[in-house]
């Protein structure tokens, strides 16, 4: 008998897709770059949003919602999610999942760029939970914009930590990668926050604010 990787243990422990994200994952994977969040990272995602139990939550580069719409059902009841998103047919799909699965009402949409979104953003009521899966060049501008804004306690959630392992390679001098990596090294430095990079799907960076 093969011996399950240990990927594929931990992925037997966990709840299965709903047809909602299943449906959400085929139209991604046929219509739309390869940048989808897997499904134990959705899961992750919901379980960290259960934890910190946000009233307001920011998402930066929702994709077709995948991530969101995980969040949004792991919201208690009255909680928000203020969501951003520069591609329009992207948050098209991202919508209408989102109106599918039940949530639609837990989130607002701006399409646009991220730094305007988050410059135009109001910090009372403080920001409880942040996700971030933008455009990695500006990863730690979207950082520094999005900490005044959540409050202490309050929790950041920053994707595709390890560029599918390509920050390991000092020699690898993509765009994209070098961003990832400076970012990643300047948020372990950063005294106002304790971080944790989790290898889970890509990598994500969990930020608590002192």
């Amino acid at each position: 008998m093969r011996m399950l990787s240990a990927e594929q243990y931990v992925a037997s422990l966990t709840e299965p897709p709903d047809p909602v994200l299943r449906d959400l994952t085929a139209e991604t994977v046929a219509t739309a770059p390869n940048l989808q969040s897997t499904h134990y990272e959705g899961l992750m995602t919901a379980m960290l949003t259960r934890v910190v139990a946000p009233r307001r939550a920011v998402a930066l580069g929702t994709f077709t919602g995948y991530s969101t719409l995980c969040m949004a059902r792991a919201m208690p009841p009255g909680g928000r999610i203020l969501a951003c998103e520069i591609n329009a047919e992207w948050a098209a799909v991202a919508e209408k999942y989102w109106a599918r699965a039940g949530v639609a009402d837990r989130i607002e949409l701006r399409v646009g760029p991220a730094d305007a979104f988050l410059r135009d953003l109001p910090g009372d009521p403080p920001v409880d939970l942040a996700y971030v899966g933008a455009d990695k060049v500006n990863h730690l501008r979207y950082y520094e914009l999005l900490l005044p804004l959540l409050r202490p306690g309050g929790v950041m959630m920053i994707g595709d930590a390890l560029r599918g392992g390509l920050v390991l390679d000092q020699e690898c001098l993509d765009e994209d990668v070098v961003a990832v990596r400076e970012f990643n090294t300047a948020v372990a430095g950063d005294d106002r926050v304790h971080s944790i990079t989790y290898p889970a799907g890509d990598g994500v960076t969990i930020v608590y604010k002192r």
